[in-house]
């Protein structure tokens, strides 16, 4: 998941944010910061008056047995990546520092300064394909005051509301082109159990989800500048990387991808409290403070990684891959129930591939031993966690059934891409943790050999034109998303 990066007023730039990922068997997770390093980006908690926020348009197919059907929605940028004013001053300057004039206060800063609208394609580099069922996120995108790296953005079903996506007995498809991005760098989709509204609440935060805000996931970014209405001022570091507050936003999180054409992952990250935590202190699980396994959400999770459990061969680019990430492909997740019912307890996650034509199974779980299974089930993590090494803090946080009453509640799409300067995407595509032997199970997740070639300084110079595109996606019954037509994969079984 991701966090948010700096912003300041046009014609200032401000040092990168890298996203406040943990470094520690992190499956996936969040964070999936990008970061900006230009003109509008904080963010404010009042609607601006200066840029109109037009949102680029996004159809969602909902499909039964039936066929599908479009439905009307919309994408908007968070707010962490726009700028935030009072009459055209900066609220947050290009020092990763508040203005004292405006934010001397947690709530009057909310209160007094302003989030602008954005230029989605002109700043941002997000543009929608021409049936607008598609967004594409440019990697960099070089604008009139700066330059900015990566984007992360919701999908709406109205101009001031998240769409709430309740997935528990359903299925999700996206088609997806991760072909021009290399090691480290992380396409991330996902879903979050943020507020419908944005946590609008008409005085500390009028803008709302118009504006992106409300963000939080299983990382418990502290990099948030606004949490629920009063700017996270308190002990405020612009030293650090990114800079950051005493305060979190905690909430639970579903990555339905995380990926790059190396690598990728599907991982749950189930929480115990519902919806946005504002934590502080060991609530927060903070891994620079060793507390870690001690906070409210499941941080590593439990990933499903080709590589990582096993199967060396079976996602990359080439036609010596199983799925070839050098084309495009669909990307179907199912929900499961214990009982075949939308009331089940949530039981498995299942992946499969379509691609040219042809459905394609996830890839076993070798690594486990045989019959092992290629799902997401509670047996699969418990056996994962002990092969590994690794603290089973998804079972203690209550595994499947507590992930799909987060589910059930209805939880906010992510569609997002992002660079890592925190471990440089090792914990996706390479190996991590670094102190540990490649050869030990678990630790191998991808083939980049990291280095220097992974890191954002050298990915933002070298590849500039990396980018990923998401189109026709579809949420319905299980077995129904493929019943309309796609333009990336042809779907049949074979």
């Amino acid at each position: 998941a991701v966090t948010g990066s700096p912003s300041v007023a046009p014609s200032e730039s401000a040092a990168p944010h890298p996203e406040a990922m943990p470094a520690a068997l992190l499956s996936a997770l969040v964070l999936r910061v990008l970061f900006v390093f230009l003109v509008p980006e904080v963010v404010a908690q009042q609607p601006g008056t200066l840029q109109p926020e037009v949102h680029p348009e996004l159809l969602i197919q909902e499909c039964t047995s039936a066929g599908c059907v479009a439905k009307t929605g919309a994408v908007v940028l968070d707010a962490n990546w726009r700028w935030v004013n009072k009459g055209g001053q900066n609220c947050y300057t290009n020092q990763d520092t508040w203005d004292p004039a405006f934010c001397s206060d947690a709530a009057a800063c909310a209160q007094t300064c302003s989030v602008e609208g954005a230029d989605y394609s002109g700043t941002y580099g997000v543009t929608s394909n021409s049936e607008n069922d598609g967004v594409t996120l440019n990697f960099v995108t070089k604008g009139t005051y700066g330059n900015n790296y990566g984007s992360r953005l919701y999908v709406m079903d109205g101009d001031d509301t998240y769409n709430m996506f309740k997935l528990k007995n359903r299925e999700f498809a996206m088609d997806v082109d991760v072909s021009n991005l290399p090691c480290g760098l992380n396409g991330a989709v996902y879903f979050v159990e943020m507020d419908q509204h944005g946590d609008l609440d008409g005085q500390g935060n009028a803008a709302g989800a118009k504006y992106g805000t409300g963000y939080c996931d299983a990382q418990c970014p502290h990099d948030i500048k606004f949490i629920k209405g009063e700017a996270n001022l308190l002990n405020w570091n612009n030293t650090n990387v990114p800079p950051s507050g005493h305060f979190g936003t905690c909430c639970a999180e579903m990555d339905i991808w995380e990926a790059n054409s190396r690598a990728t992952a599907y991982t749950p990250h189930p929480c115990a409290e519902l919806g946005l935590t504002k934590c502080e202190g060991i609530v927060c699980g903070d891994t620079s403070k060793g507390e870690r396994y001690k906070g409210v959400c499941d941080k590593d999770g439990c990933d499903f990684n080709s590589h990582r459990m096993g199967e060396k061969s079976f996602f990359g680019s080439g036609t010596d891959f199983t799925v070839d990430s050098s084309k495009p492909m669909t990307v179907v997740t199912q929900f499961l129930t214990s009982d075949g019912s939308d009331s089940g307890d949530l039981s498995e996650i299942k992946r499969f591939y379509v691609q040219d034509g042809k459905v394609i199974e996830n890839s076993e779980a070798t690594i486990l031993g045989p019959n092992a299974g290629n799902s997401i089930t509670d047996e699969l993590c418990s056996k994962q966690k002990a092969k590994f090494g690794d603290l089973d803090h998804f079972a203690a946080k209550g595994a499947l059934k507590s992930m799909g009453e987060a589910l059930d509640r209805g939880m906010v799409l992510v569609l997002s891409l992002w660079d890592d300067s925190d471990v440089n995407m090792l914990w996706l595509d390479s190996a991590w943790p670094t102190d540990e032997a490649p050869r030990k199970p678990g630790v191998l997740r991808g083939p980049c050999p990291g280095g220097r070639t992974s890191e954002p300084a050298y990915l933002r110079q070298a590849t500039p034109e990396s980018q990923v595109t998401y189109s026709q996606i579809k949420v319905g019954t299980i077995g129904s998303t493929f019943s309309g037509t796609r333009r990336m994969a042809s779907a049949e079984y074979v």
